[in-house]
């Protein structure tokens, strides 16, 4: 099983909660985990609210009055004395550590130094403790999640009045896309925050997948405008069909370097873009370089012209990649030109069901490239190579073969 959590208006610990009981995790245990955690008496109750126009699950988390301070390790001591089902336990110290590292950088202290607030009240533990306990409960595999609304604005904490995101949160969620979100407002808090970045594995639009339970979550707030919710689909995770090419002349063929990472259609998961600005490098080395990156399979490989300090020309070079070849791509640039140092960016690449037919002009095949949305064929592209040949050996214009083979592509599908 795998789930897949729309966080585009925000997430908080009691949301992502209420979404995972709402969609068959199993309340009672998540109880049964809060229970042996918290030192003093947790009690927790759902009901059915509207948040705008849908319905969702609300999970209130009441707790004693309490001005206890606890620090990461008092914390540690509860969750590894507590009763718990396996792994219930490491997810959560986990998180707490994540929370614990944020306040530390944030405050320029260390971890042993930092005393939760809001972050370490009960209500807390209860949210981390019961979500890890329902997320393990639902036997999740994978988690993948969308951008995360962070919301705008500022709000009022422990440590005075600060900006929305705040900086835990914005510590605890870097290297992960976020947004500011549909309200000026808190949307995303650090206890939220923290639960993903720990639990999400993969971060983008919904996976392929067969949807098998929907749980919608319900924040506090009721926006009126948007509704406030987080949903979590859980289901079995779906291989893509196969591409079957229409019938044609010739036998259809994938010209090396295309992109064929992007499982046909739909989004790139696990996709980075490496660049670097490189103004000491012989120009006649680029064409080899980019080249070299495509043989080993990079999705994209370009220079972009750039201006750099003392007004020196140069080259931005990036390269589009699924990280499971990242380290091919960094060693390829690292060696083949000169540079010392790389930015990476990680982003969703959205691409076309696509196909190849051949085409026949005069004897020769022209590979032309068609793609689809929704089924529907919106382009078409002959491969320049074969055009190249094909012209040349029928002593044609170049711009008359590459109409021609478009043309007899597209006539073919219709």
């Amino acid at each position: 099983m795998i789930g897949w959590i729309d966080a585009s208006v925000g997430a908080s610990g009691d949301m992502l909660l209420a979404a995972a009981v709402d969609a068959g995790a199993d309340l009672a245990e998540a109880e049964r985990a809060i229970s042996a955690v918290a030192p003093q008496s947790v009690a927790t109750s759902s009901r059915r609210v509207q948040r705008a126009t849908l319905t969702a699950l609300k999970i209130d988390v009441e707790t004693a009055e309490s001005d206890v301070q606890r620090g990461l390790a008092d914390l540690c001591s509860l969750i590894e004395a507590a009763d718990l089902r396996p792994g219930v336990a490491e997810h959560a110290v986990a998180v707490f550590t994540l929370l614990a590292e944020a306040e530390a950088a944030v405050h320029g202290t260390s971890t042993d130094e930092v005393h939760f607030h809001e972050i370490g009240a009960l209500d807390a533990i209860a949210d981390i403790v019961g979500v890890c306990a329902a997320f393990l409960s639902l036997g999740l595999s994978a988690v993948h999640c969308s951008p995360i609304a962070v919301g705008a604005g500022s709000v009022t904490t422990a440590h005075g009045r600060l900006s929305v995101p705040t900086p835990a949160v914005t510590r605890l969620l870097s290297g992960i896309p976020t947004y500011a979100g549909p309200a000026t407002a808190e949307l995303c808090t650090p206890t939220g925050a923290a639960l993903l970045s720990h639990w999400v594995s993969h971060w983008g639009p919904q996976p392929l997948m067969v949807v098998q339970e929907i749980g919608i979550g319900a924040g506090t707030k009721d926006f009126g405008s948007h509704a406030n919710v987080v949903r979590l689909l859980v289901g079995q995770p779906a291989a893509p069909p196969p591409a079957t090419p229409p019938p044609g002349p010739g036998t259809p063929r994938i010209p090396a370097g295309d992109d064929q990472r992007s499982d046909v259609s739909g989004e790139l998961a696990d996709a980075l873009v490496y660049e670097t600005n490189v103004d000491d490098l012989d120009p006649r080395l680029w064409p080899a370089i980019l080249k070299r990156l495509l043989d080993v399979g990079a999705s994209d490989a370009w220079l972009t012209p750039i201006l750099m300090k003392k007004g020196r020309p140069a080259y931005t070079l990036s390269v589009l990649v699924h990280s499971d070849l990242a380290h091919q791509v960094r060693g390829i640039i690292f060696t083949e030109t000169s540079a010392i140092g790389l930015r990476e960016h990680r982003v969703t690449k959205h691409a076309l069901e696509r196909e190849y037919v051949v085409v026949d002009l005069g004897g020769h095949k022209v590979s032309v490239k068609m793609a689809r949305l929704d089924g529907v064929v919106v382009n078409a592209q002959a491969e320049y190579e074969d055009v190249l040949a094909a012209a040349e050996a029928l002593a044609r214009p170049v711009k008359e073969v590459l109409a021609e083979a478009t043309g007899a592509a597209w006539k073919l599908w219709r």
